[in-house]
């Protein structure tokens, strides 16, 4: 069975989400493009499916308690907080990706493309809609020194396979939780090589090209200009542009040095940010302000160590919220109202929230 448009129209037209997932159901999953003659033959294909677009419903409750139950904030973001999602996905592929965020648009439903989950607090109730997570990770190295890598691939996994080619250019961004469209989408930063540390290093500076999917549905190749990099920020955050892959243009490098940068930067980081594995947390909450650093206003107001429930202004950073153990989104979203509170009141500086808020809260 396959629904076309006008009996998709109607549904949503006439059904909450939970209502579509119950007659459609009971989970949704997706796939990116046709099948092959032989594939669709095959005994591992399920029979009792049907299919609109790329959207292809399950009716078996193990892909529910997969796709529904195990879809949490908690489970699937760096600051191991928040409720569910109505739907999720893991995408494999570019074309995965762009089936995914097609079929979300196509059907109506609200969507959000997971990274690593980084940079984001997910609400207490969860995300009304389709998360697709983003596990895109195919790669190429080219002799010119240009990679080619779809951008869900983690920075972590990335990096050490450039420097083992003697490929230098993204050895500075070593420990920084991200993957490639996350890194796109923040320009991601850091400090130039010890011991100067002269000037902040930007992956636009490496930046050649972006696939993306746009907000109007078509597939695009696009240059550094369009990408309009800034700091912690670009076009994607703008319009509902998709990363679906990236080009870098790397140099040829040392492997000597680059793996004392490496060692050098973790080093750095090490004293200065709590470790995820034991404190989770998003990174920075607030953005940064001219002339002086969040953080210090927030250790001036002495709120270093403070909790609330089980939320923490970090000992180490005062910029950074830690998770220690069972902290709610309320309790962080009261703790950075306590921040802003106190400062403005000290200072008069308004301190603006630099994490995504995901979902209901």
């Amino acid at each position: 069975m396959v629904l076309d448009h006008d009996y998709l129209k109607a549904v949503r037209e006439n059904l909450a989400l939970n209502d579509l997932l119950q007659l459609c159901p009971l989970a949704l999953r997706l796939h990116g493009g046709e099948r092959q003659p032989d594939e669709r033959k095959s005994s591992a294909v399920p029979q009792d499916t049907f299919s609109f677009g790329h959207v292809r419903f399950w009716k078996s409750p193990l892909e529910l308690l997969r796709a529904i139950k195990n879809s949490t904030g908690r489970q699937y973001t760096t600051f191991r907080i928040g409720g569910p999602a109505d739907l999720f996905y893991d995408a494999t592929s570019t074309e995965d990706l762009a089936g995914a965020v097609t079929a979300a648009r196509e059907l109506g439903i609200e969507y959000f493309v997971l990274g690593l989950g980084a940079n984001i607090l997910v609400g207490d109730k969860g995300f009304r809609g389709l998360v697709i997570r983003n596990t895109s990770s195919h790669l190429k190295f080219f002799d010119d020194g240009k990679l080619w890598v779809e951008s869900g691939a983690v920075m972590a996994k990335l990096i050490p396979q450039a420097v083992e080619r003697s490929w230098s250019g993204l050895e500075h961004y070593v420990g920084i939780p991200s993957t490639v469209g996350g890194a796109v989408w923040q320009n991601l930063h850091f400090l130039s090589p010890a011991p100067e540390r002269e000037r902040t290093m930007f992956i636009a500076e490496i930046f050649k090209s972006a696939e993306l999917l746009t907000h109007d549905g078509r597939r695009e190749t696009v240059d550094r200009d369009y990408m309009q990099f800034g700091y912690d920020t670009s076009t994607l955050h703008k319009q509902r542009d998709i990363a679906l892959a990236v080009t870098f243009q790397l140099d040829p490098g040392d492997k000597a040095v680059m793996h004392r940068i490496m060692q050098e930067n973790l080093s750095w980081r090490g004293g200065k940010h709590p470790w995820l594995e034991y404190h989770p947390s998003a990174g920075s909450i607030f953005k940064k302000i001219e002339g002086v650093g969040a953080g210090r206003l927030i250790d001036q107001v002495g709120l270093k160590g403070f909790r609330q429930g089980d939320a923490q202004i970090s000992h180490i950073h005062a910029n950074i919220m830690v998770n220690l153990g069972k902290a709610t989104a309320k309790d962080v979203r009261d703790l950075i109202t306590i921040a802003q509170s106190k400062v403005e009141e000290r200072f008069n500086q308004h301190l603006e929230v630099e994490i995504g808020f995901i979902g209901e809260f």
